[in-house]
């Protein structure tokens, strides 16, 4: 009886049912990051994968564990829910502006879901969690095993400084099956979420991101996604006390550091 025990959790190991960030951070494939001054005395954490080798690059490797509201992030799971669930048909279905007037000029007028990704317009993806419901959302919230699944905090604010929480070891995980497609989403949804995501493209390199920043107080700034190279796939999240953008600056600083993205 005690083989069986002992072989089904070697089955468990083997399976992947611990995070390769996690299986990599206790081997000898990862290598600490020496970017401290890059966050100019704030508190931050940078994880960088090798999805062809698992090779880890991490800065703060404590905080990396450690679960924060995804904000604006949260917008590229919100993009595959709303496609599977068939709350939004395509990347260019419009949603009308109300017209209410907000914070960024760009977000009075309408959008589709490509656009409302690249502008990061928090009323259109608040109108899709609407339209998603509570029951569905939990569902593939759940079924995405999205750091703690918490939406308690309203089917349109859960994820803006509220209830549910990712870290950035976790949402390196959630990229990671996202670009090989081993979410349990169709393809097409993957692939088209996968499209609107894309920041830039240059000659040697594609890169696929989504900023976040705690708009009350500027507190809290993400930044994560993929690149792809010649050479290879690379996951990465940087979370921190301050931007998005910021965030996304010291990211980029990082990668060309590393020669992932050659200047």
């Amino acid at each position: 009886m005690k083989i069986k025990v002992l072989c089904f959790i070697l089955v468990l190991l083997v399976t992947g049912s611990m995070s390769k960030i996690h299986a990599s951070a206790n081997g000898h494939n990862v290598k600490e990051l020496q970017i401290g001054e890059s966050f100019d005395g704030v508190d931050g954490t940078m994880i960088i994968q090798n999805l062809k080798n698992d090779k880890v690059y991490v800065y703060n490797k404590n905080r990396s564990k450690v679960r924060f509201t995804p904000e604006s992030t949260f917008k590229v799971a919100n993009a595959l829910i709303g496609l599977q669930t068939k709350a939004v048909s395509d990347e260019y279905e419009v949603k009308r502006w109300d017209g209410v007037i907000r914070e960024f000029e760009d977000w009075n007028r309408d959008h589709t879901l490509a656009s409302g990704m690249r502008y990061s317009v928090i009323w259109y993806y608040q109108a899709m969690a609407r339209d998603i419901r509570v029951e569905n959302m939990q569902h593939y919230v759940n079924l995405l095993d999205y750091g703690n699944r918490n939406i308690s905090g309203g089917i349109d604010q859960f994820w803006l400084d509220s209830s549910i929480k990712i870290s950035a070891q976790e949402q390196v995980q959630f990229i990671e099956n996202l670009v090989e497609e081993k979410l349990p989403i169709d393809k097409q949804h993957m692939r088209t979420v996968k499209r609107i995501m894309i920041n830039e493209e240059a000659d040697s390199y594609v890169l696929h991101g989504k900023t976040g920043t705690r708009l009350s107080d500027m507190g809290l700034g993400w930044y994560v996604g993929y690149i792809e190279t010649n050479k290879g796939k690379w996951a990465f999240a940087t979370n921190m006390d301050g931007s998005g953008s910021k965030a996304k600056t010291i990211t980029l600083d990082a990668l060309k550091e590393l020669d992932i993205i050659k200047e």
